[in-house]
């Protein structure tokens, strides 16, 4: 998803480790780049940044890395974390509280990509569209 031309930019100097924490980021980081971003684009973002986050924590010992980069369309966010699993879909079930994260970033994000590093772990890359 990566071009030329493109600002990139690491923050905090820490990955955020929790959703709320990822939320504050890219809210601000949001505001800096599109301020006048439809509301319910922000929303996806945010929503997005704290399921990316907080499944990094509960399935993958937490965040490593945490980049926000703006693209033409939108901004694109890059969480990080030592696992080497993919995410993956499960069955939904009402009576049992979780498993929507990973489904609603698919749906939200315009483009979802997940890189494994091998030792290392793996990188999920989402991109968000930001309208005016």
């Amino acid at each position: 998803m990566r071009k030329k031309g493109r600002s990139r930019e690491r923050l905090p100097n820490r990955p955020p480790q929790t959703g709320e924490r990822a939320r504050e980021v890219a809210r601000g980081f949001v505001r800096a780049i599109k301020p006048n971003a439809q509301v319910a684009d922000v929303d996806a973002v945010l929503l997005g940044v704290s399921e990316l986050v907080s499944n990094a924590v509960r399935h993958a010992g937490g965040v490593t890395d945490f980049h926000l980069e703006a693209t033409h369309g939108g901004v694109e966010v890059s969480v990080s974390d030592a696992s080497v699993r993919r995410p993956r879909t499960v069955q939904i079930n009402p009576s049992v509280p979780g498993g929507f994260g990973w489904l609603l970033v698919r749906e939200l994000a315009s483009e979802v990509t997940v890189v494994l590093r091998p030792g290392e772990g793996k990188t999920i890359r989402a991109a968000f569209p930001l309208r005016a």
